[in-house]
């Protein structure tokens, strides 16, 4: 199915998306596009659904071709105060800030927003295969929060964060077993299966 380009017309629409929310460790990464009318990639699509290589070909062209585009990242420490629903939607809002064009409304991949400054908005659930601003905002947060994966790989190698970018794969989870957390996990997620069972 080919995505559309806008939710409504005539206006000036951002689409917003996040990476990251399923990891143990690292930030959560949000990003918010605003699109030209004629914006068209034969490779544009939810980002889960592309290679890394077309991700990386995509990125550049998404950047030059953009009206604006805002990326932000949110740190576990956060993550871990306000819950990760809540670090994705101020994610999403400080990705909008950083917007050089003022939206006239906002289109969010998922069911979960809040209000950012009386901006109206639409939530879309999987929104990211449906219209091509979520979906470029989809691949530029992941693009992103991948790239910071790898140099926190090279701190702690051991937990294949080059591979895995932090979601909760068995080596992931294997290497925190044998390894310990870092200073990169969230703690307020549960990172081993057993995490809460009690040795009686």
């Amino acid at each position: 199915m080919a995505l559309k380009n806008q939710y409504l017309k005539n206006c000036i629409e951002a689409g917003t998306d996040e990476a990251g929310r399923g990891c143990l460790c690292g930030p959560v990464v949000a990003a918010a596009v605003i699109l030209p009318k004629k914006f068209a990639h034969p490779l544009l699509n939810d980002s889960k659904q592309l290679t890394e290589k077309q991700r990386d070909e995509l990125r550049p062209f998404i950047e030059q071709n953009a009206v604006a585009f805002g990326v932000s990242y949110i740190f576990e420490a956060k993550i871990d105060e306000i819950n990760i629903l809540q670090a994705s939607i101020l994610a999403m809002h400080k990705a909008i800030d950083k917007l050089k064009v003022a939206p006239e409304h906002i289109i969010v991949d998922g069911n979960k927003f809040k209000l950012y400054k009386n901006i109206p908005h639409t939530t879309i659930i999987k929104g990211d295969a449906k219209y091509m601003s979520i979906a470029a905002a989809s691949v530029l947060a992941k693009t992103y929060r991948d790239d910071f994966m790898r140099k926190l790989d090279a701190e702690f190698p051991a937990y294949l964060w080059k591979k895995n970018k932090g979601y909760p794969t068995k080596q992931h989870r294997d290497a925190i077993k044998k390894f310990g957390v870092t200073k990169y996990h969230r703690t307020s997620f549960r990172l081993l299966p057993e995490q809460f069972k009690l040795d009686l």
